[in-house]
């Protein structure tokens, strides 16, 4: 009779994944038991087949992913009960264990992912702690970056064109952890945070609330046991997790962004920008001026600007319509400030002012930069037109954002800065042509010759690119 209520559970969980799915996961089992083909008549009955931690480590594993993560996976595929199994849980991972593994993890609800994630956070049964989630978080942002970066699946983006992926992965796994509630409402932060226990409830509550860990985890699984990787997703977040990168290539260019920040900061767009982000201005390609930025943003559709100061800081904002430069305020409530280092966090507006983003160059009565939130001379983020300058003021808090201070010091000095749309280019500038300012504007391309500066703008003339050549 347990043989019974044992495959039946089992077939209820194998009737959630379609037939090429369930052939998929068959395989990736039968890979991992080493029983493909002949050696599987050795081991008996498909049934019988069990998978090790060290199979799961093997060769075959050892690349994809991290070596911690494979020991959580490892960890939760063997907390999954088996029907009449009195015993306690073995060593070894029975192919039923495996599939309900995967049915809860990658179909399931939050209830039935959480005894599972409770595990590969801890082995031990009860409340865990805090730094335990830490640390299974961190572990889980690492895998995701590796095993997107292994499986070539960065669209465009690397290791190598972003910033060290090392502090990002912290920050990322702070943000979220933030988001820890206690029965009572309570947000626990900093060490008090680390040492305190967390029950299963508390922890339910969080992964419901942060759809960013049922996310990754299905990454980590699908891509780094390459299990239902290949068929068509019915969950649009893995699809547009990293947008398409375009304008970076070939130009031996390190962004101020890492993957995780870059993830984070995408989840936070509207879904119709979320798939491609193209590069329109780096301080580092396209030279220190207020009037090279201004000509590569102005009518470019809604983008996102980065800053860095002398500090190390790295914030900035995103702009949800066009710049143009006129002096008063554009945008709307879609705009939001953010940082990135020393912390990773996303500010949006509070409903106080509609002052989300301002553009203006060359007048004599308004500020002359670009600031996003608070109001003139008071912005959440501002950068000066005499290029280099700028402020993020908040006492305590940017009035159009709620956010603090982003810079290390009120009044900052500009050392990098980069933007970049996102989503596809607005039809206008498509319509326009390809032209430089230069050529639109020969006076000013007179100008530069007699200056001898020429050959150097000539030099700044973007790449013409195809939407393809990043793929």
């Amino acid at each position: 009779k347990m043989g019974n209520a044992e495959s039946n559970a089992y077939r209820n969980h194998l009737s959630r994944f379609l037939p090429e799915e369930q052939s998929d996961v068959d395989g990736v089992f039968d890979t991992l038991s080493g029983s493909s083909g002949s050696a599987a008549a050795k081991n008996g009955k498909a049934t019988k087949k069990t998978v090790t931690l060290e199979a799961l480590k093997a060769a075959h594993m050892q690349e994809p992913l991290p070596e911690q993560m494979t020991v959580r996976l490892y960890n939760g595929m063997k907390s999954v009960g088996l029907a009449g199994k009195s015993s306690g849980p073995s060593d070894q991972i029975a192919k039923e264990q495996f599939v309900i593994f995967m049915s809860n993890l990658l179909k399931g609800n939050a209830d039935e992912k959480i005894a599972i994630i409770m595990r590969m956070i801890s082995m031990t049964e009860g409340p865990v702690k805090g730094k335990q989630i830490q640390e299974f978080t961190e572990d889980l942002i690492r895998s995701v970056v590796h095993v997107l970066s292994y499986r070539k699946e960065l669209k465009g983006w690397n290791l190598e064109n972003t910033r060290d992926s090392a502090s990002g992965i912290k920050a990322l796994a702070s943000q979220l952890l933030s988001e820890l509630k206690l029965a009572d409402g309570t947000k626990p932060v900093g060490p008090q945070l680390m040492e305190m226990d967390f029950d299963k409830s508390v922890i339910e509550d969080w992964v419901y609330r942060v759809p960013q860990i049922s996310t990754f985890l299905s990454v980590v699984i699908r891509q780094g046991l390459h299990v239902l990787h290949s068929l068509p997703d019915q969950s649009k977040d893995i699809v547009n997790m990293v947008p398409g990168c375009k304008g970076i290539k070939g130009r031996r260019m390190v962004s101020l962004l890492d993957i995780p920040s870059i993830i984070y900061i995408n989840s936070h767009l509207p879904a119709e920008l979320q798939h491609k982000w193209q590069l329109l201005f780096s301080s580092k390609l396209h030279g220190e001026s207020f009037s090279q930025l201004c000509a590569h943003i102005v009518n470019k559709g809604p983008c996102i600007v980065i800053v860095k100061d002398l500090d190390g800081f790295i914030f900035g904002g995103f702009a949800s319509q066009s710049w143009e430069v006129k002096p008063q305020f554009q945008g709307d409530n879609r705009c939001f400030l953010f940082s990135v280092f020393p912390s990773l966090a996303v500010y949006t507006y509070t409903g106080y002012n509609d002052h989300y983003m301002y553009l203006n160059h060359g007048q004599q009565t308004m500020p002359n930069g670009l600031g996003m939130g608070g109001q003139h001379d008071y912005f959440g983020l501002w950068i000066d037109s005499d290029y280099g300058k700028g402020h993020s003021k908040a006492k305590p808090r940017c009035t159009t954002y709620n956010s603090p201070q982003l810079s290390a010091k009120e009044n900052y000095t500009l050392d990098a800065m980069e933007v970049w749309a996102v989503g596809d280019k607005p039809e206008s500038t498509e319509t326009k042509g390809k032209k430089s300012i230069l050529d639109v504007d020969p006076e000013a391309q007179a100008l530069l010759e007699m200056t001898g500066k020429g050959r150097y703008s000539e030099g700044l003339r973007e790449p013409l690119e195809d939407d393809d050549d990043d793929n």
